[in-house]
């Protein structure tokens, strides 16, 4: 018989891993925000210079950053009033294995995910 306790803590493991897979894809779910997270790929940037790559204006970019945060994809650091923005890819990895792992797309095997044969049924 599992034990009481075991079972709340998988459960609120389960539900945690949800709520961040939701506002993860909420985040990607923008394209500002995913061509945001491509151009962090390739190194840290102020939002100045980030905002350089958009037609946008600042308080709507702002909002998107807001949105990445909330999902921690990004971290940032402020310096005066200069905002850094760096990518957090482990936790994008980490929605994306949770989300193929609960449509099962693929099996964990020694920790990580490896593709599955043949059709998904």
């Amino acid at each position: 018989m599992i034990p009481f306790s075991k079972i709340v803590f998988d459960n609120f493991r389960y539900l945690a891993n949800h709520k961040n897979m939701n506002l993860v894809f909420k985040a990607l779910a923008d394209p500002t925000r995913r061509r945001i997270l491509q151009l962090l790929r390739e190194q840290p940037m102020t939002a100045g210079q980030i905002a350089e790559h958009f037609d946008c204006a600042k308080p709507t970019l702002s909002a998107h950053f807001a949105v990445l945060r909330e999902a921690d994809l990004v971290f940032s650091e402020k310096a005066g009033t200069t905002v850094t923005y760096s990518l957090k890819a482990s936790v994008l990895e980490e929605a994306l294995l949770s989300f193929a792992e609960t449509v099962g797309v693929g099996v964990r095997s020694g920790g990580k995910l490896k593709p599955t044969t043949g059709r998904i049924k």
